[in-house]
């Protein structure tokens, strides 16, 4: 069994190390959205001379390839380049929702709580603490992955536990469950953005809310917590072995405690959180309420269509309470140089968008999605490859692809062009086809070798065993991408069978 098990892990080590030297391979993602943008313009030009087109799902009309190297191609490129930027909804939902929440971040909230949560979990309930927290963490962006593995590492070694499985579960919960959560996150915002550009290319009147995988995701965080708990125990802990604790390790559970200051500091914004949703319950009370639509309803109402704004007010109202408890916020002066902060770390984001819009937005005015799409759609009518067979097969092909390329807005802006469209003329909603998107997305993040922060969580658990490797890790994360990928299918699955809603007014099918 052990020659058995070297041997998995060497055919893993390996084929994970030709992903890493493939991936390598790979220009920046602003550079390869460059030569797409090239790669689009030279396919406009080739398929208009040849004449491709296809006959238009929704309105009665032939749409034909448009070539951008033509006279009105030229004009559109020149005029439109600057509005093809600032008009990219996810640009301004995404950094909408960074000012507030970037302010709790840098404000400290977000790590306290992280922190506090953990270390007040009863011992039977710690592991599956580590992947409620590690999961939902995604709503600080990337803290969660600098903050929990090292953090479970630590209550594993004090715990008398092999702490290595401790890293492991944090990272894991963070990567492999980024796209759930328990409140609406970025990430949730940024999808939507694009989600609603590709679905314009068959109805510029369809509008996608953050809120539109709210059940879906909701569900998904705590069927992966439970899922990762159990395979923490059953497998991993196994495969880890007993921990033989080296005296030279110096690791101190009281780094990670929360000060007096900090505390208060929490206490504070969860008072802030009640006044400031009981607030918003109490004015959807009533029938007429602004923030219900004009027939009373809730889910089409202000408040849902215009959930963004509540929560970066709720972000902004809790970051400056718990800043001033906890002395992060000294003075009114303090609040825009943290919300500063916290948008110097999107520059490289908005760099990157200004060419991912350059592309999405060539790629609809050529009608090259629209083509590619209805072509595609056809080819799946044809050879009955539609229903859960086909969603599944979008979900490994995003799976596949999130090893070599790691930013998920990035993925998404190349893929949604198509697939979105497509999901469409199969009768499928957008909605769904992102919900397949994001769970390719996230599962095989733990265990991409370009995945960022691989080389840090390395370095948390070469802490406690000093010969780990890269094969040492991956062989713990497999099983959590393995079983986080089947609890996910067949949740896709127990969704479309029942059809029931993936979030506020959105269902699977069109």
């Amino acid at each position: 069994m052990e020659n058995g098990k070297m041997k998995k892990q060497t055919f893993l080590y390996r084929f994970l190390k030709k992903v890493e030297i493939v991936g390598n391979k790979l220009p920046h993602p602003f550079f390869l959205f460059v030569g797409l943008v090239a790669i689009v313009i030279f396919l406009s030009l080739i398929l208009s001379k040849i004449g491709i087109q296809v006959k238009h799902p929704v309105k009665d009309e032939i749409v034909v390839v448009k070539n951008l190297l033509s006279r009105e191609g030229i004009r559109y490129m020149i005029l439109n380049l600057l509005n093809n930027f600032t008009s990219f909804r996810p640009l301004g939902l995404v950094l909408s929702m960074m000012i507030g929440i970037g302010l709790a971040e840098q404000a400290g909230l977000m790590s306290a709580f992280m922190r506090k949560f953990i270390l007040g979990a009863p011992e039977k309930l710690l592991i599956m603490s580590i992947f409620l927290i590690g999961i939902c963490g995604n709503i600080a962006s990337d803290a969660s992955i600098i903050i929990v593995p090292p953090l479970a590492g630590a209550i594993f070694y004090g715990a008398k536990k092999n702490p290595i499985v401790g890293v492991a579960a944090g990272y894991a919960a963070a990567c492999a469950g980024f796209t759930a959560n328990l409140l609406i996150a970025g990430t949730d915002a940024l999808l939507a953005g694009i989600t609603e550009e590709a679905a314009h290319i068959i109805d510029p009147s369809i509008t996608v809310s953050p809120l539109v995988n709210y059940y879906f995701m909701f569900v998904s965080t705590i069927l992966l917590s439970i899922v990762g708990t159990w395979i923490t125990k059953r497998y991993v802990e196994k495969q880890a072995g007993e921990y033989i604790a080296d005296e030279n390790i110096q690791t101190d559970i009281n780094e990670y405690q929360l000060s007096e200051s900090e505390s208060k500091g929490l206490r504070r914004a969860g008072l802030i959180t009640l006044i400031y949703w009981g607030i918003i319950i109490i004015a959807l009370i009533p029938k007429n309420s602004v923030l219900r639509a004009d027939d009373g309803g809730i889910i089409s109402g202000t408040f849902i269509k215009g959930i963004i704004p509540f929560i970066l007010f709720w972000f902004i109202a809790v970051g400056i309470g718990y800043g001033r408890k906890a002395g992060t916020i000294k003075q009114s002066a303090d609040i825009p140089k943290l919300m500063s902060k916290a948008m110097a770390g999107m520059a490289s984001y908005i760099v990157i968008v200004f060419v991912i819009a350059q592309f999405v937005n060539f790629f609809n005015w050529t009608n090259l999605g629209l083509v590619l799409a209805v072509n595609m759609a056809n080819l799946m009518k044809a050879t009955n490859f539609t229903g859960l067979p086909m969603v599944i097969g979008v979900l490994f092909i995003t799976m596949f692809i999130n090893l070599f390329l790691g930013s998920g807005s990035a993925k998404w802006a190349l893929l949604s062009p198509v697939f979105v469209p497509m999901f469409m003329m199969l009768g499928y909603s957008p909605e769904f086809a992102q919900i397949a998107y994001r769970i390719g997305d996230s599962t095989t993040n733990a265990i991409s070798p370009l995945f960022p922060y691989i080389a840090i969580v390395l370095g948390f658990m070469q802490k406690y065993k000093k010969d780990a490797g890269l094969g040492t890790l991956f062989s713990l994360l497999l099983p959590y991408t393995i079983g986080f990928g089947l609890i996910w299918i067949l949740q896709i699955a127990v969704w479309f069978i029942f059809k029931l809603p993936l979030g506020p007014g959105a269902s699977i099918f069109m």
